[in-house]
């Protein structure tokens, strides 16, 4: 009964993911396990590592059956818009980001689709933030 107990506050609280695509490398490989805590939106900060469910019907290509998304967050709301992203997204110098909304990167920018690519990300898309990356050592060390 405590054990089963224990298990529904677990996955209530936890998530386990796992990484489709080199977005986020050399942090995070492909294939490896992300353990996410689910997590308010209002507690996310830049450098947060964030898991993001889909845009509605919108899916970004690679982003696995479940739909979701694994990139760190650039800026939060009330954060000046960084100078590269703010060239792209059309925004004046000194802008900052909207409250409800974030700006996110991977950590490999040749190879990641994020918010360059597709703008602001609405705060409640976000499923939870990565605590632990579950990366097996290889055999013998």
């Amino acid at each position: 009964m405590i054990e089963r107990f224990v298990r529904r506050l677990l996955r209530a609280r936890l998530l386990a993911v796992t990484v489709t695509g080199p977005s986020m490398e050399p942090s995070l490989r492909d294939g490896d396990r992300v353990l996410v805590m689910r997590r308010h939106p209002r507690r996310l900060v830049r450098g947060h590592v964030v898991v993001l469910g889909p845009d509605g019907d919108r899916r970004v290509p690679g982003t696995g059956p479940r739909g979701l998304l694994i990139k760190r967050i650039a800026a939060a709301p009330g954060d000046p818009v960084p100078p590269p992203l703010a060239a792209r997204l059309g925004c004046p110098p000194g802008s900052t980001v909207p409250p409800g909304r974030l700006l996110v990167l991977g950590d490999n920018p040749p190879l990641s689709l994020d918010s360059r690519h597709f703008g602001y990300v609405a705060q409640e898309r976000v499923v939870g933030v990565a605590v632990r990356s579950l990366r097996c050592l290889p055999a013998g060390g």
